[in-house]
């Protein structure tokens, strides 16, 4: 019936064109029972068929029409319609004669056309002759081994929740951006179950809206996945890079973004739903007012607690109360239309409700100093926004002057240059990038799926690192050194031989034993410095300009550095805490007075040396009755030391006697077996700023990590109604 009324001549193809010059007679109801049903306006109708035609052919049948027809009431919009300049690129090919006409007709733009041509010909050009020049291969290697040769677990640590947390939180908002897009959808959408409905009244509109919800979950899937992300990745990220008050205000306006994209069907339960949910985020945070308002901190007091098993608390209180009504609306969204509300009003609404709650965690994250900063800046960024670029441009430069005095412009220039030089000429020579594709691809879904892919990898290894990471635990083994030397030592050797020995020591593998011994000497096994390797790579002039520019000058060495030996070895004789100078003063007159006794021999005039990691080996004697042992290397202990235990072992001197923990792993019943050395602790050292501690390895107890994050995620969800306790 519509197709007929937009072809009135009844022709078996029609243009496109023609069709829409007849819309006007589409709202020419035929009478009867379309005629009560309340039908689009013009404006509505001509946008809807718009959207249908755009991207079809330009001559349509009847079949083509209702085929059209059918995707759209199933929820299958067409896309939006391409550039007419692409679409001419691509249907007719110019002539010659049309170029030159175009050429006549449009000098200036002639002239600018030639102009791009020229400096993208000549750009490309001279890339293509620089990638010749510059050893790009060998930059891409000296940069791989610097990066390598800096990795360590307290980078990754570092690094890996913050990098999850920003990738997941960027996902969040293009995933709330094409939700907002689809509601324009929704609009168009509804308009054409209006319009159909002129024509056959019988039409099950709840059914087609049914579906079109279901068509179009696909940005609320991926939404709900970055904001697991999100949530398990903010309590292990380092705050102090995060900007709580500015993301609070990013969030608290996407919740108003998400909250105008819901359908208007659901519209009485949802604004009940964020009423309710408002609520219950203003109670809490009423906690965090000053102590002498008590009246309003009433609203989130907790009256009592009832204990749900070990893990699990419910809290009684207001907020409680509010949020056990929150899921009352949440579960009447979902059985609406025989419980296909799941997926036509609720999960749209999860969005809204997510942002809300992760507004409220950013708010008890900030500060009021925080979010004042936050509130100016975004008034002076809408309406002095001229003012703020150039005060911005002026304290720009001062830094950057500041930086200049201070040789950090210069160490920044370099590193740039030298990471930028191979990533740009390969993206430049085989690509051709345009910063608006960039912005107009975020709304699709390829930049989501990259991101959340890279994100589930990341998270899956380091996964699978948490599961076999041991963390925090207790070196208590009743295992004692004399036990281990009768089964695993020159007895057991003499006995059944060395290699059974180790065979039968295996079982030994895992004790986490503390033993006391006699320190004999210490040596260094391995050094690590990734800046002198990736310097030794290059030619000489450049080796020695970088290892002045970012390492050390050794220094001067006058007169005056006797004084300052003197007063250092007098200072570390004495040994007192309550020195007038600091452990960290004493500790550089110390490392200067060594770099003057090795400065004359020298070969460079600068050094890197502050880039370097050592491993030690600690060799350890056993001890019996009170007294060291008959001086037999066979029964020695070697313990692998990190570059953290550097300055205690330093001040040990032959004889000592230290306590050590380690665990038995590796060449157990072997001559002279080698442990990693957990903590030490020296017995009969004179107590000093150096020796006046035990000084135990740092481990990261990833579990108890990974078990916060649990907590902070099963909070986001269910507080103030549940609370899970570690």
């Amino acid at each position: 019936m519509m197709y007929f009324k937009l072809n009135p001549e009844k022709k078996g193809k029609v243009a496109v064109a023609e069709m829409l010059e007849n819309v006007g007679q589409v709202n020419a109801a035929p009478g009867g029972i379309a005629s009560r049903i309340p039908g689009p306006t013009s404006g509505q109708t001509q946008k809807v068929l718009e959207s249908m035609v755009s991207n079809e052919s330009k001559q349509l049948d009847l079949d083509d029409f209702v085929e059209m027809t059918k995707k759209y009431a199933q929820g299958i919009v067409p896309s939006a319609p391409r550039n007419d300049s692409q679409v001419t690129a691509k249907d007719e090919s110019p002539t010659p004669y049309n170029n030159a006409v175009e050429m006549l007709q449009y000098p200036l733009h002639t002239v600018m056309d030639v102009k791009e041509h020229l400096v993208d010909w000549a750009s490309r050009a001279g890339v293509q002759w620089l990638s010749t020049v510059i050893p790009t291969q060998h930059v891409n290697a000296l940069i791989f081994f610097f990066i390598i040769s800096n990795l360590t677990v307290d980078l990754f640590a570092f690094v890996i929740p913050l990098l999850v947390f920003y990738l997941s939180f960027i996902s969040m908002i293009i995933c709330t951006l094409r939700v907002f897009q689809s509601s324009k959808t929704w609009e168009n959408f509804r308009a054409f179950t209006s319009l159909l409905t002129r024509f056959e009244p019988g039409l099950d509109v709840e059914q087609a809206e049914t579906n079109f919800g279901w068509n179009n979950l696909e940005p609320y899937f991926y939404f709900i996945i970055s904001v697991f992300f999100v949530i398990f990745s903010f309590p292990v990220a380092d705050k102090g890079w995060i900007p709580c008050s500015e993301l609070s205000t990013v969030a608290i306006f996407f919740t108003a973004v998400s909250y105008k994209s819901l359908s208007p069907t659901a519209a009485m339960y949802a604004r009940r739903a964020m009423v309710i949910e408002v609520a219950s985020s203003l109670c809490c945070l009423t906690q965090f007012l000053p102590e002498n308002m008590t009246g309003l901190r009433f609203l989130g007091h907790t009256f009592a607690t009832l204990p749900l098993g070990k893990s699990v608390v419910l809290k009684l209180s207001l907020p409680c109360l509010l949020y056990v009504y929150l899921f009352y609306l949440f579960f009447s969204m979902a059985k609406m239309r025989g419980f296909r509300g799941t997926y036509c009003f609720l999960v749209p609404y999860l969005v809204c409700f997510m942002w809300c709650e992760f507004s409220v965690v950013l708010l008890q994250s900030s500060s009021p100093v925080g979010l004042i900063r936050t509130c100016v800046a975004y008034f002076l960024f809408l309406f002095a926004l001229p003012v703020l670029a150039f005060g911005l441009a002026i304290m720009l430069l001062i830094q950057l002057f500041k930086w200049f005095l201070e040789l950090e412009l210069t160490k920044m220039i370099v590193t740039l240059v030298v990471c930028a030089i191979p990533v740009t000429l390969r993206l430049w020579t085989r690509f051709s990038m345009s910063i608006l594709d960039v912005f107009r691809s975020l709304t699709h879904r390829g930049p989501v799926k990259l991101i959340l892919l890279c994100i589930s990898m990341v998270i899956l290894l380091f996964s699978v690192y948490v599961y076999h990471a041991e963390g925090q635990k207790v070196y208590n083994s009743t295992l004692t050194w004399n036990q281990y030397s009768q089964a695993c030592g020159p007895p057991a050797w003499e006995a059944k031989g060395m290699a059974q020995t180790q065979i039968f020591c295996g079982h030994l593998h895992g004790h986490r034993i503390t033993w006391t011994g006699r320190f004999k000497h210490v040596r260094v096994a391995e050094t690590e410095n990734g800046a002198q390797s990736v310097i030794n790579m290059l030619p000489v002039f450049m080796g020695d300009w970088l290892r002045c520019l970012y390492g050390e000058t050794y220094p001067k060495c006058e007169p005056k550095n006797a004084t300052v030996a003197n007063l250092t070895a007098a200072h570390l004789a004495a040994g007192s805490a309550s020195a007038s100078l600091s452990l960290p003063i004493l500790l550089r007159m110390q490392e200067e007075e060594e770099l003057c006794q090795i400065k004359a021999l020298a070969k460079h005039s600068c050094h890197v040396k502050r880039f370097d990691s050592y491993w030690f080996e600690v060799t350890v004697g056993m001890i019996r009755d009170g007294s060291l042992v008959a001086d037999d290397p066979a029964k020695d202990i070697i313990l692998m030391a990190s570059h953290e235990f550097r300055q205690v072992l330093f001040n040990l001197n032959p004889g000592n006697m230290v306590e050590f923990s380690t665990k038995l792993e590796g060449r157990l019943g072997a001559r002279a077996p080698a442990f990693e050395l957990k903590a030490i602790h020296c017995l009969d050292c004179v107590s000093s700023l150096f020796t006046g501690g035990r000084q135990v390895k740092i481990e990261r107890d990833w579990r108890r990590t990974t078990m916060r994050a649990l907590k902070f995620a099963f909070d986001f969800f269910f507080s103030p109604f549940l609370s899970a306790k570690i």
